[in-house]
């Protein structure tokens, strides 16, 4: 980096070259503060340099000796701006990649954070129209968000899950969603919303006549009436049981309002007492059946 008489200008990519050498070398002597120093410092060689995608690896590098450190909020901000590196040198692929990657680091210490982070990475493939990729991050999001009772935002998530999924044309999938969205839907207590979610997805080729539409259904009679036995029942399918763990679980929680009783009429009740008929009662007996009036 010196210069002198004879040499005007640093040479920023020898540098780099020996500053990345350094870096790998303190890693192994798991020295990792001073890996992370020598990886900054190559980072900035290449910038200097004006090698963008280096710059950004050797930030990335950076990151993840934070990361050997448990210093993950600083990690992460490194591998962020290292996905900003990448875009700017036009490699999204390698942006989204980052951002997932940090999205992991950050996913059991801030789940916040890690939402945001995926939920941008899945923007970036989606814009490169690589959505199948976008849809595995997005379900990352959408599960984090469940977990984290951030329902509000989960139902737009899940919203935005179903879209792609039907825009590729994989309408099983689009059906699952549909339960996703009505359990959490029904979790915010917002049994419109469950209702209409199920509505709409009468436009999805097969949807109507599927065990999944089927099912809802049931689901939703039985939470409209109350009726906490069929709620539960429904919930225990193993169309319901064998979703992703946090769907499976607002399954298995969920609770109708108003104490999910299920009223039974008087005469249910007298004819269960009564036990079932025998054959060969006594045909006078018919005669009682309207004895406590029509109503």
């Amino acid at each position: 980096l010196k210069t002198g008489f004879l040499k005007w200008k640093p040479d920023y990519d020898s540098a780099a070259t020996e500053y990345g050498k350094a870096a790998v070398a303190f890693k192994n002597a798991k020295q990792f503060d001073q890996a992370r120093e020598a990886c900054l410092r190559e980072a900035e060689a290449h910038e200097n340099n004006k090698a963008l995608f280096h710059a950004a690896k050797a930030y990335e590098q950076a990151g993840m000796m934070l990361k050997e450190m448990q210093r993950l909020p600083e990690a992460v901000q490194l591998i962020e701006k290292a996905s900003m590196m990448y875009l700017e040198n036009g490699t999204p692929d390698t942006a989204a990649i980052a951002l997932e990657r940090a999205g992991k680091l950050i996913e059991n210490v801030s789940p916040e954070k890690a939402v945001q982070l995926y939920q941008q990475a899945a923007s970036v493939f989606e814009n490169e129209e690589r959505l199948r990729q976008a849809l595995e991050i997005l379900g990352k999001a959408s599960r984090l968000l469940v977990r984290g009772r951030r329902l509000d935002e989960a139902a737009l998530s899940l919203q935005k899950e179903k879209s792609l999924y039907k825009e590729i044309e994989n309408y099983p999938t689009c059906y699952k969603k549909t339960i996703a969205q009505v359990l959490v839907h029904l979790h915010r207590n917002d049994y419109v919303a469950a209702e209409r979610c199920v509505r709409e997805s009468y436009s999805i080729p097969g949807f109507n006549g599927s065990e999944d539409c089927a099912a809802l259904e049931q689901l939703l009679e039985g939470y409209d009436q109350q009726d906490q036995d069929q709620v539960s029942e429904v919930c225990n399918l193993p169309l319901f049981k064998y979703m992703d763990n946090d769907y499976a679980k607002l399954g298995l929680t969920l609770v109708v309002p108003g104490g999910g009783i299920k009223k039974k009429s008087p005469n249910a009740a007298q004819d269960k007492a009564r036990g079932p008929a025998t054959v060969g009662s006594r045909p006078d007996e018919e005669e009682d059946e309207y004895s406590g009036g029509l109503c």
